[in-house]
C-alpha cells in the first residue's frame, strides 16, 4: 500500500513565506534587471532605440481549465506561454513576467510548487525572467494571472491595425488540434466519472493532448522576420480561433479578406479525430481556439522570402471591406466568416 503523503498547508508558512519559498531560486537573466523579487516593483533599465510592450491574461478555473486533467505543472507553463505569444505577435522579445496566483485553502503549499515547476521551465524555455507578482486566498477555486513584458524595436513593432488591401493572409503550423485536445479529454472524463474503474485512454494522441495541455508559442518566427530581414503589415496569434483572430485585423484594419479552405493546414491526427468527434475539421480550425500560431499578413513583394520560412502556409488575401470576410470552399463556394471561437461571456 503507498504511503500517504503529507502535504503543507499555505497557512503553516503565511503569504510572505510562501512567496520566498517558491522564488528563493530564481535568478535573473536578462541583462537590463536591476531589481527583481523583493520589492514594491521591479527596476529595470530601458534601452532607448526599443519600446516596450505589456501583455496579461488571467486563467481562472472552471473557465479557462479544469484541474481534472490539467496536471498542475502543465498550467504553469501554459499560463506562461499564452503571455509570452501575444508580445511575439507584436514582433517583440519576451524579457520578464509577473505572477499573480490566488487560490483556496485545498490547494497545499506542494500545489503551488508544482505551478511554479511549470512557470520556471517555461521562463527558462523563452528567456524570460520572473520579476514579481502576488499571491492571495481565494473563496473558490485556482486563478492564475500573468502580465508579460517585452520589448521590440521602435521601426518593427507589428500591429492588427497596420494590413493593407491586397497582403497576403499567412499563418504558421496547423490548426484545430488543441480544441480536438480538449475534446478527448473531455469524453475521457465522462467515461471516468460514469465508470470510475476505466482508466483515460490518452496514449494514442500525444500531439493533440499536448497541444491542449503543454502549447507553445511560436517565438522562431519573430526570429526568421529579423533574420529574412522584413516585417509583416499587420499580426495576431490565434488564441481565439481563426475565424476570431481573422475579424480583428480585418476591424482594427478596416479591410475585408478572402481565406481559402483548401489552404488552412489541419494535421491528419487531428482531420481524423475531428471525424471520429462526428466535427468537420474546417470548422474546428476557424472555432477551436488555443493553437498559439501566429496569423499575418505581408506585402505580395515579400512572397518569395517565405520559401525560406517552414511550416508557413499563405490561406488568403486581405480585400476592400465591403467585400467582407469570406472563407471560399473547395467547392469554390463563398461563406462568411463568423466568429464562433472562445467567447468570455
Amino acid at each position: 500500500m503507498a504511503e500517504k503523503k503529507n502535504f503543507t498547508p499555505v497557512s503553516d508558512l503565511g503569504e510572505f513565506g510562501l512567496i520566498d519559498h517558491l522564488t528563493k531560486d530564481i535568478q535573473p537573466t536578462q541583462k537590463t534587471n536591476i531589481k527583481g523579487v523583493g520589492d514594491d516593483a521591479a527596476v529595470f533599465a530601458c534601452v532607448s532605440d526599443r519600446v516596450g510592450l505589456l501583455a496579461s491574461d488571467i486563467l481562472v478555473e472552471g473557465i479557462h481549465f479544469d484541474l481534472s486533467y490539467s496536471p498542475l505543472k502543465h498550467l504553469g507553463y501554459k499560463s506562461v506561454v499564452v503571455n509570452v505569444s501575444d508580445i511575439y505577435a507584436m514582433n517583440g522579445v519576451p524579457e520578464r513576467i509577473t505572477v499573480a496566483i490566488a487560490a483556496s485553502s485545498r490547494f497545499p503549499v506542494e500545489a503551488f510548487d508544482e505551478i511554479y515547476e511549470g512557470i520556471k521551465l517555461a521562463c527558462s524555455q523563452y528567456s524570460v525572467d520572473l520579476v514579481g507578482g502576488d499571491i492571495s486566498a481565494s473563496h473558490k477555486g485556482l486563478i492564475i494571472s500573468i502580465a508579460a513584458y517585452g520589448t521590440a524595436a521602435k521601426d518593427k513593432v507589428v500591429m492588427r491595425s497596420t494590413a493593407k488591401e491586397g497582403d497576403l493572409i499567412c499563418l504558421s503550423g496547423d490548426l484545430g488540434a488543441a480544441y480536438l485536445g480538449l475534446q478527448i479529454l473531455e469524453r475521457e472524463k465522462r467515461i471516468f466519472m460514469e465508470n470510475p474503474g476505466v482508466q483515460p485512454d490518452l496514449e494514442k494522441y500525444p500531439y493533440l493532448i499536448e497541444r491542449q495541455l503543454k502549447p507553445e508559442a511560436r517565438k522562431d518566427i519573430p526570429a526568421f522576420f529579423e533574420k529574412l530581414d522584413f516585417l509583416p503589415t499587420a499580426m495576431i496569434d490565434v488564441s481565439d480561433g481563426l475565424a476570431s483572430d481573422l475579424l480583428h485585423i480585418c476591424h482594427q484594419s478596416g479591410l475585408g479578406a478572402e481565406i481559402r479552405e483548401n489552404d488552412i493546414f489541419i494535421r491528419q491526427e487531428a482531420q481524423m479525430m475531428a471525424l471520429e468527434f462526428q466535427l468537420d475539421p474546417v470548422t474546428c480550425a476557424l472555432s477551436g481556439g488555443e493553437d498559439y500560431e501566429l496569423l499575418f499578413t505581408i506585402d505580395p513583394g515579400d512572397q518569395e522570402k517565405l520559401a525560406y520560412m517552414t511550416d508557413i502556409s499563405v490561406i488568403g488575401e486581405m480585400k476592400n471591406k465591403k467585400d467582407g470576410v469570406k472563407l471560399r470552399t473547395m467547392k469554390d463556394n463563398l461563406h462568411d466568416v463568423t466568429a464562433q471561437g472562445w467567447k468570455h461571456y
